[in-house]
């Protein structure tokens, strides 16, 4: 997602926005304003920020939009030093009309090996609600081991995952 498609968003100009992704927008994403607000301040502040961005998950065969994908920040980031030092933090949403298809286990795939392809990034942090069982089930596949806890402060408790992949 690039910032003119998350002022576009946030100016509810749906037809500019879905132009400049080539995706249908469901309504569910206009639910996630705070997170579009979010990341447009935070790559503004931060242009290095860009290329760890959202990303729409999108069908191919549609161009649905079913759900969003992108890092908290780059790599290295304060916050992840004394648990992943280099490491990377993510998270996924998918809306709940497109949720058990498998569409967060693609993409969380595709986002890593994008990331260690493109930038050597091998650490990988995910936080996750112990109550949100489908998650949970998606990164114990895809190998993440949980490293600690903590208390979001819009979440509540949160388990904290980590992989390396070599």
């Amino acid at each position: 997602m690039t910032p003119a498609f998350l002022e576009a968003c946030l100016a509810n100009n749906l037809q500019t926005a879905e132009a400049l992704l080539e995706i249908t927008i469901p309504p569910a994403w206009l639910d996630e304003r705070d997170l579009m607000q979010l990341r447009l301040e935070q790559v503004r502040v931060e242009p290095a920020y860009a290329p760890w961005m959202l990303r729409a998950m999108r069908l191919r065969e549609t161009g649905q939009m079913v759900g969003h994908i992108g890092f908290h920040t780059q790599p290295g980031a304060e916050y992840l030093r004394a648990l992943a030092p280099d490491g990377v933090e993510f998270g996924y949403t998918v809306f709940p009309q497109f949720r058990r298809h498998h569409y967060a286990h693609e993409a969380s795939v595709a986002l890593m090996r994008w990331t260690q392809t493109t930038y050597g990034v091998n650490r990988f942090v995910v936080s996750v609600r112990p109550d949100n069982v489908p998650s949970l089930g998606l990164i114990h596949n895809l190998g993440f081991q949980k490293i600690g806890s903590q208390i979001d402060e819009e979440d509540g408790p949160e388990d904290i995952f980590s992989l390396y992949c070599s």
